[in-house]
C-alpha cells in the first residue's frame, strides 16, 4: 500500500521508520470511512481523489492504467489503488480494509476503504467502529441509485451501521454524474431520498453536504466542474474540510480494541488498533482482555512514526514485552490493569430490527459485531418492546420482535467478549447483529452483568 506525506512516499506494508512532516503532526486527525453499495464507485473515486491530490505516485497509476488495458478493464485503474490484494482486482471488488493517508488544508486523515459488497459488511463494521467520520458514495445511475437505497441495499444498510457505530458526521458524493448527462433534477431526487434516509437513520441534514461527482472524468473531486454550472457547494476535497474534529475522551480509562497483532523480527509481538479512549504511554503495563495476559508497552508507533504517547484516535502498533503473538488476537481489548476492559457474562442492549424475513424469539443464536470483535450471542429473554420513534414501553416481554421494531433485549455471548456499557464508554457499547450476510439489528449497551475473570 502506498502513500504519502507532504511529498515523501513511503509503504505501508513494510515497518520501516518514517519522519513524518511536522505540519502533519500538528494538524487534527480524521479517521474517514468510504461506504456505500457495491459498484457506485467507492474504491474508483477515492483512487481519483488519491492520485490528485498527490497521496499516490503518478508512475503507480500508470502501472495500473497498463495492467488494465491488458485485461479490457481500462475504468479500474483508479480503483486499483485501493484494492491492492490480487483477489480484489480478479474480482473488481472491495473485502479486506485499505489504510491511505492524505492531507487538506485543516485536517490530517486517515481512509479506511470499506467494502460495500454484503458478503464484506463484517468489514465494513470493522472500518466504521474506527472511523470519526463518513463519505457516502450512492451512483446517480439509473437503476443503481434505487437497488442502494432498497430495503435490501447497502446504501441503507451502511448509512445505518454508520450511525450506530458512532460515526455522527457525515457527507456523500452522487456518483456517477457523467451517466447522467450532469442532470441537475436526477442529483435533486437521489439528494432528497438520500437525506430522507439520513434524517431517518438520525444525522443533521443542516451538516450534511451532497457533492455531485464523477469518478471517472474527476468532476467536482478536487477541481470545481464547469459541467455542473447549477451546483454552488463545495468539491470533496473541500467538503472533507468542513467536517469537525471529534472530542477525545482522554479522561477515560484506556481501551485499544485489536485490529491485528503482529510478531515483527528483532521487534516482537506488535499489536495494532485505534485507542479508542484514554491515553497509552511509552513504559506502560497494559492487560489484554479477555485472555487476561499483561505486557510491558516497549514502543508506540503511528503511521510509521514513533511516539511517546497514543492519544483517542490515533491509529497505532505497539510492541508489548511478554506477550505471545499467538496469545491475543482480533476483538481483544487492552487497557490499564487498574481499571481493565469489562468482559461481560450477559448484556442488555437496546436494539433497532434493520431486516428479518420473519421474527425473532428468545434462544435465536447470530453474530455479535462489537469494536473488532465477532462472537456468537443468543438472545436470553425479550424484555421489551418499544415504540421506534419515542422510545416508550409499548410491550413486556413480548413473545418475539419483527423488522421495525425496537427492543430491549438480554443478551449472553456465547464466547468472551469485551463490551462496556454506552453511558460509560460509548465506543465499546455500540453493537451490530448479523446473520447469514445480513446486518439484522444494531443497538447500543444499556447494562452488562460483568463475567468472572479466572
Amino acid at each position: 500500500m502506498v502513500g504519502r506525506v507532504e511529498g515523501k512516499v513511503f509503504n505501508h506494508d513494510q515497518p520501516e521508520g518514517l519522519e513524518v512532516d511536522s505540519m502533519s503532526a500538528q494538524k487534527p486527525h480524521l479517521n474517514l470511512v468510504v461506504i456505500g453499495h457495491v459498484d457506485h464507485g467507492k474504491s474508483t473515486l477515492m483512487g481519483r481523489f488519491l492520485y490528485e491530490v498527490g497521496a499516490v505516485d503518478e508512475r503507480i497509476i500508470r502501472e495500473y492504467e497498463e495492467e488494465a488495458k491488458k485485461l479490457g478493464r481500462e475504468t479500474w485503474k483508479f480503483a486499483w489503488v485501493l484494492d491492492k490484494l490480487k483477489e480484489e482486482r480478479e474480482r473488481g471488488l472491495t473485502i479486506d480494509l485499505g489504510f491511505y493517508k492524505f492531507e487538506t488544508k485543516k485536517f490530517f486523515f486517515t481512509l479506511i476503504d470499506a467494502p460495500g459488497h454484503r458478503d464484506f459488511v463484517k468489514n465494513m463494521v470493522t472500518g466504521a467502529s474506527q472511523a470519526d467520520c463518513a463519505l457516502l458514495v450512492v451512483s446517480a445511475k439509473e437503476g443503481e441509485y434505487e437497488a442502494g437505497i432498497s430495503p435490501g441495499g447497502q446504501t441503507r444498510e451502511h448509512a445505518f451501521l454508520a450511525k450506530t457505530m458512532g460515526v455522527d458526521q457525515i457527507m456523500v458524493a452522487i456518483n456517477k454524474m457523467d451517466t447522467v448527462n450532469y442532470s441537475k433534477e436526477r442529483y435533486e431526487e437521489v439528494r432528497s431520498g438520500v437525506a430522507r434516509l439520513l434524517r431517518m437513520v438520525g444525522y443533521r441534514i443542516s451538516k450534511v453536504q451532497f457533492v455531485p461527482t464523477s469518478a471517472w472524468y474527476g468532476d467536482n473531486v478536487t477541481k470545481r466542474s464547469d459541467k455542473t454550472p447549477w451546483y454552488t457547494g463545495p468539491t470533496l476535497l473541500e467538503a472533507f474540510d468542513m467536517f469537525e474534529e471529534p472530542p477525545r475522551p482522554i479522561d477515560k480509562p484506556l481501551r485499544i480494541p485489536v485490529q491485528d497483532v503482529y510478531s515483527i523480527r528483532g521487534v516482537g509481538t506488535v499489536p495494532v488498533g485505534r485507542v479508542e479512549t484514554g491515553i497509552l504511554k511509552v513504559g506502560d503495563v497494559v492487560v489484554f482482555m479477555p485472555p487476561n495476559i499483561k505486557g510491558e508497552v516497549k514502543s508506540i508507533e503511528t503511521h510509521h512514526t514513533r511516539i511517546p504517547q497514543a492519544l483517542p484516535g490515533d491509529n497505532i502498533g505497539f510492541n508489548v514485552k511478554g506477550v505471545e503473538r499467538t496469545a491475543l488476537r482480533r476483538g481483544d481489548v487492552a487497557g490499564h490493569p487498574t481499571k481493565p476492559p469489562t468482559v461481560a457474562e450477559e448484556f442488555v442492549g437496546r436494539i433497532f430490527v434493520l431486516y428479518h424475513p420473519t421474527a425473532i424469539a428468545a434462544g435465536y443464536t447470530p453474530v455479535l459485531h462489537v469494536h473488532t470483535a465477532t462472537v456468537p450471542v443468543r438472545f436470553a429473554a425479550i424484555e421489551k418492546k418499544l415504540d421506534p420513534r419515542t422510545g416508550a414501553v409499548v410491550e413486556d416481554n413480548p413473545p418475539f420482535i419483527k423488522q421495525g421494531d425496537a427492543a430491549v433485549v438480554r443478551f449472553k455471548p456465547l464466547k468472551p467478549v469485551v463490551i462496556e456499557r454506552y453511558s460509560e464508554i460509548p465506543q465499546l457499547g455500540r453493537f451490530a447483529i448479523r446473520d447469514s450476510g445480513r446486518t439484522v439489528a444494531a443497538g447500543v449497551v444499556i447494562d452488562l452483568k460483568p463475567a468472572e475473570i479466572r
